[in-house]
């Protein structure tokens, strides 16, 4: 089974931006639908973003919904996550993780592989 590596977190003021990256460590059969999910101290883990098999569906929590973009590699072992106008709530161990279900209103995502190290983010006031 595939091994997902989060990298791209750092420390950054509020207002300012980071980009995110997930890659598999090992080779893959096909391309999966993605998420990723953050959890902050104290705080279970939650869904921030996902998408589909070919990038032609997104689905976003209302925290980050237009200000988060999920996106995919031009191969299907990659997805990025582009954070624009972060906030201090936004502070937390980001992952990514293939899922089961992509997630709808209402619905959460379904994660389906095993969990990585994470990427610290921390957003300073």
């Amino acid at each position: 089974q595939a091994q997902w590596v989060e990298s791209g977190g750092g420390v950054v003021q509020a207002g300012g931006s980071l980009r995110l990256s997930c890659v598999a460590s090992g080779r893959i059969e096909k391309a999966y639908a993605m998420g990723w999910f953050r959890q902050a101290p104290g705080k279970e883990r939650e869904f921030v973003a996902t998408i589909n098999w070919n990038g032609g569906t997104t689905y976003y929590a209302s925290s980050v919904k237009g200000r988060f973009t999920i996106s995919r590699g031009n191969t299907e072992d990659t997805i990025y996550l582009q954070m624009d106008s972060l906030k201090p709530e936004d502070t937390a161990v980001y992952y990514c993780n293939r899922l089961l279900t992509l997630g709808v209103p209402g619905i959460p995502p379904t994660p389906g592989g095993s969990w990585g190290q994470g990427t610290q983010v921390t957003v300073s006031s």
